[in-house]
């Protein structure tokens, strides 16, 4: 499957949203939003897309598959599963928890399953690649070592790679979602309503009611 197939099946599934006025989680602008979250009900396309990391990954030496939560839960059982067939071995798939500062954590007891395992870290979408980092640093806290990262869709190229995590990557699919800061938003100047049914477009009008 190439890459627009994956950007095909995250249109199908309303994951893949484009021509709208979107206020990311950074609080940036956007015309385009990917919301994995709508992959998750579709075990088909979880099961196909399991293989292809398991594809993606086969050459990679690992004991355990980690998903950061709450995105990459499934993705990394699914990998898991189909890696677990390629090796003829277990591969073992656990994942991090969000804290209230939003740190990945491992609760009960996953960080005893680390620690001295060559770990994967699988994804679904990454922007700036904070939450990739935030599990490898679970990871080496946990006396574990990361081996390698796949995601689903990479949206910075540029910005998360091998090189910049000092990790191999590898994506599924690449895509570019051009954002803007607010103040200078091309969107909001051409007065295109926000999108209020994703991202976080009712916080940000909420907050102009406020300070209006």
């Amino acid at each position: 499957m190439i890459e627009g197939d994956i950007l095909t099946i995250l249109k199908q599934v309303n994951a893949l949203i484009t021509h709208s006025h979107i206020v990311l989680v950074s609080g940036r602008h956007s015309n385009a939003y990917i919301n994995p979250d709508k992959i998750l009900p579709h075990t088909s396309i979880n099961d196909m897309l399991g293989k292809m990391f398991a594809k993606k990954l086969k050459h990679i030496d690992m004991d355990v598959i980690i998903g950061p939560a709450y995105g990459g839960v499934i993705f990394s059982q699914w990998a898991a599963f189909h890696l677990s067939k390629i090796k003829k071995k277990e591969i073992s798939s656990i994942f991090t928890e969000k804290t209230p500062e939003r740190h990945q954590i491992f609760e009960r007891g996953f960080d005893k399953l680390v620690k001295n395992k060559k770990v994967v870290i699988v994804e679904d979408v990454t922007a700036t690649g904070s939450s990739v980092k935030k599990v490898i640093n679970a990871v080496i806290k946990a006396e574990g070592k990361v081996v390698a990262v796949c995601v689903i869709v990479n949206r910075d190229a540029e910005l998360v790679n091998s090189e910049t995590l000092g990790i191999p990557f590898f994506s599924l699919a690449e895509y570019k979602i051009e954002s803007f800061d607010a103040t200078i938003c091309p969107l909001c100047k051409k007065n295109v309503p926000i999108n209020i049914d994703v991202g976080h477009g009712k916080k940000f009008i909420e907050e102009l009611k406020k300070n209006s």
